[in-house]
């Protein structure tokens, strides 16, 4: 016999109405009633109906996040995987189920008018509550453009304006900052910088909060190089900078994947980390723990952010928020790739 609605109104004593409400998260419910509903719904095993959900209202409960075509199948097919995306997933997702949401991942392209088509396409099938745009699609004022003229709820990571959307992000300039912070502090004076893709802002607001720490501590001005995120790239530019008349000291990372591409072009020239080269990166993902030597890094607070832009599109849905600026702390975590500079 299946389950239904009727059956968990029974066993909590309340109406099939009262059962709706806390099933949709809908308010007029004492918290004791709403505890026995959800218990009995527990202990039932009963599982909410989507499609009788969306025949009964507007909302498709629904919470959908788009991803990076290119860089994340890329990554995917070299078998390097994904951590900010498997972060994504975890916050995203457990924060959907808090609320009996379901929250569905998608690529899309970052070319402007193929962009806008996917993003069309994918809305007009699923009929998304809410849309989370990440890095780099989080500055595409067509895609916010496309979601306000179908009245869909936008959440930006990454971006921080406000207007029309829900922002959530970290302070990229002062992490960047606390990065060299930290290695100035160590004594570094020669200091380098290898950036992401140009097309994603916060490389240039890492950029930005690294030139700014270097100038306000009176340390010569860095070096900058891009290096796409990838480890190749990166190795060829640390490479570059390694072999200068006056060599970085010290090196600061975009990702950690870049920063793996410092160890190695280091240990390739007969440095020792951290004894003649330190080395910063961004992420924190799971293998710099494992790095020989382990990275410090920036840890950022992704899991948070998706976690917030769901909670926050959820509510909006229910007519219980409206947009806004959130700002997630990130951490410097010290390990030991970064020492004093060699006597």
């Amino acid at each position: 016999m299946a389950l239904t609605i009727e059956h968990v109104a029974e066993a909590a004593g309340v109406s099939r109405q009262t059962v709706s409400r806390v099933i949709n998260n809908r308010p007029n419910v004492k918290d004791a009633v709403r505890h026995r509903v959800r218990a009995a719904i527990d202990r039932l095993g009963y599982v909410p109906n989507l499609s009788a959900r969306r025949m009964a209202g507007a909302r498709s409960y629904l919470i959908l996040a788009v991803n990076d075509r290119q860089r994340t199948l890329e990554n995917w097919q070299a078998g390097r995987g994904n951590d900010w995306v498997d972060q994504m997933l975890y916050g995203g997702m457990t924060e959907c189920e808090r609320h009996h949401y379901h929250l569905v991942f998608e690529l899309i392209d970052t070319a402007g008018d193929k962009a806008v088509a996917d993003l069309a396409a994918i809305t007009s099938a699923l009929r998304p509550d809410g849309v989370i745009l990440t890095p780099p699609h989080c500055d595409d004022s067509a895609l916010t453009a496309l979601l306000a003229e179908r009245a869909i709820p936008c959440a930006r990571v990454g971006h921080r304006t406000g207007d029309g959307c829900v922002d959530v992000h970290m302070d990229e300039e002062g992490a960047a900052a606390a990065a060299a912070g930290h290695l100035l502090d160590l004594g570094h004076r020669h200091l380098a910088y290898v950036a992401g893709a140009p097309n994603y802002g916060n490389s240039a607001r890492r950029v930005a909060g690294f030139r700014a720490a270097l100038s306000a501590a009176g340390a010569p001005e860095g070096l900058i190089g891009n290096g796409d995120f990838k480890f190749d790239t990166a190795a060829r530019v640390i490479d570059e900078m390694l072999g200068r008349a006056t060599p970085p000291t010290a090196i600061i990372a975009d990702n950690d994947e870049m920063a793996f591409a410092a160890l190695h072009v280091a240990d390739r020239r007969g440095l020792k980390v951290p004894r003649d080269l330190s080395v910063v990166s961004f992420e924190d993902t799971p293998g710099v723990r494992f790095s020989v030597p382990p990275l410090t890094a920036i840890r950022q607070p992704t899991a948070g952010m998706i976690a917030t832009a769901c909670k926050q599109l959820i509510a909006i849905s229910h007519g219980d928020a409206s947009n806004g600026i959130f700002e997630l702390p990130f951490e410097l975590i010290q390990r030991a790739s970064t020492g004093p500079i060699a006597a």
